[in-house]
Parts: structure tokens; C-alpha cells; sequence
């Protein structure tokens, strides 16, 4: 079976969707590497492509088609650690979330064969981000990098408790400008029943890091939702919920247009 590394949808709005980890292709002969919990996938960020498609018009849509186990397009490429010191998963996880081996014994992949997952899923993905990045700034003067994110609503691995819904992060402030943060706090402090927090456990992973340079015109902004907002259950089959997700959609909409408005008014 193949599969696409990433699907674009090309669009005129500042506003550049990108979902790093929705993918769940996993080539066959990997696939019969990973051990059962592995096979699971469980680590995915189930359906948050779906949950935002549509929400806002003309916007660009960035998305990766393999699985984070695969290699994980959200780490640095160099396999720096995003959060030191904390509990986290690599660039190509030796283990899921709750710590568990996702590989059966012996069947990690080594270095060199990790680099070349680098070449074949991580480069290109990134280069295709890049260069939509590149031309919304060119149309606009300006790109606004929205990484799309959601996990499991508690995960005592990475964090202690129950994780709020909206987790905005922005590296402490350092990639985007402070219209574009508040922009975001402002219609998720006010999203009645749904908890958030900025910069907390989650304060944006390398996608964020990487391209946010509100100095040179791209800012970048994480969210991580948190799975209970939007599927049946945070367990398998990890099923959709459109009625549990039409709140949290309509929260969704409001910010990404608060988020574009936001991105006009920076216009240079």
C-alpha cells in the first residue's frame, strides 16, 4: 500500500492549517514491526483534520498522511528534546504515551535508519509547509501558522491530571506577536464550559518553534485540544462525535476568524 506523505489544499486566507499528526499510514513493513500496543496507534491525534475542515474558508490546509510512530513530524529533526528534563516521546517514539514499547524486541529502527525516515516523511512534509508558508507571506505580507493538535485527556505519563480543552501555546510568547495570543486567550477564556490554559504543559512543539518569527512576518500558534471535547470516547475505536464536537467546532470557528482578523490588522 502507499500512501501520500502530505495532502495540501491551497487557499487565499493569512491562515495556514497544519496537522502533523492526524496521519495514520504506516507502511507495511513497519507496520509488522511495531508490537501490538504499536498497532494500535492509539497516539494519534484522532480526526482533528476532520474537526476543523470547513471552519474557515480559504484557508491553506497542511497535513500529514503517516503516522507519528513512523517519525514524528512535530520533533526536531535533529532529536533535541522539546521539553528537557520532562517526560516526552522522540523523534521516532521507542515508546506511546502511557510508556509502553511500541516496538517489538529488536525491531527499533537504528540511526541511520531514522535518518532516513527523515528523508523520505519529515523533509518533505516540512519543505511542503515551508513553501505554503512562503506563499501565503508572499499574497500577504504575512503567514499565520495554526498547528492543529489533540490528545487524550489524561495522559499521567506526560502530564498530572485532567487536561484542559483549549492548551494555546506560543513558546512563552516568543512566536507570534501579542495580538495574535490574545486574540486566541480572549475567545477561549470566554468559550462557556470549556477549560483552557496558555503556554502550560503543551507550550508548542517544533513546528510552532521553528517557523514562529513574528520578526520576519510568520507567526505560529499550537493548540492541543483535549479528545474528550470532540470523540465518543477516548478509547478505541476513538469514533467522531459530531454532536460532542458541534460546541467545540463553533469555539473553533470563532477563533480561527478572530485569528485571521487579527492577522489583517498586522498586515504591514
Amino acid at each position: 500500500m502507499t500512501a501520500p506523505v502530505v495532502e495540501i489544499v491551497e487557499g487565499d486566507s493569512p491562515i495556514i492549517l497544519a496537522a502533523p499528526h492526524a496521519g495514520t499510514w504506516v507502511p507495511e513493513p513497519i507496520r509488522a514491526r511495531l508490537s501490538p500496543v504499536g498497532q494500535a496507534l492509539t497516539d494519534t491525534d484522532w480526526h482533528v483534520d476532520r474537526l476543523y475542515r470547513d471552519l474557515l474558508p480559504g484557508a491553506t490546509t497542511v497535513t500529514a498522511r503517516f503516522h507519528r510512530y513512523v517519525i514524528d513530524a512535530n520533533r526536531d529533526p535533529g532529536g533535541q528534546s522539546l521539553y528537557p528534563g520532562q517526560n516526552t516521546t522522540g523523534l521516532v517514539p521507542e515508546v506511546d504515551f502511557d510508556n509502553q514499547p511500541i516496538w517489538r524486541a529488536g525491531e527499533a529502527p537504528d540511526a541511520d535508519e531514522i535518518q532516513a525516515r527523515v528523508d523520505r516523511f519529515h523533509a518533505p512534509y516540512h519543505a511542503a509547509l515551508a513553501a505554503q508558508i512562503e506563499r501565503v507571506r508572499a499574497r500577504h505580507g504575512l503567514a499565520l501558522l495554526y498547528d492543529c493538535h489533540s490528545i487524550r485527556s489524561q495522559v499521567p505519563f506526560l502530564f498530572d491530571g485532567l487536561l484542559p480543552v483549549f492548551n494555546i501555546g506560543t513558546d512563552d510568547g516568543r512566536t507570534c506577536a501579542p495580538a495574535i495570543q490574545s486574540a486566541a486567550t480572549d475567545i477561549c477564556e470566554h468559550a462557556a464550559g470549556f477549560s483552557m490554559v496558555v503556554n502550560g504543559r503543551f507550550r508548542g512543539g517544533w513546528t510552532t518553534r521553528h517557523y514562529g518569527r513574528p520578526d520576519a512576518g510568520v507567526h505560529a500558534i499550537q493548540m492541543e485540544l483535549a479528545q474528550r471535547a470532540y470523540l465518543t470516547s477516548e478509547r478505541p475505536p476513538f469514533a467522531f462525535d459530531p454532536t460532542v464536537a458541534a460546541p467545540l467546532q463553533t469555539v473553533l470557528r470563532d477563533l480561527l476568524r478572530a485569528l485571521e482578523a487579527a492577522a489583517q490588522e498586522l498586515k504591514p
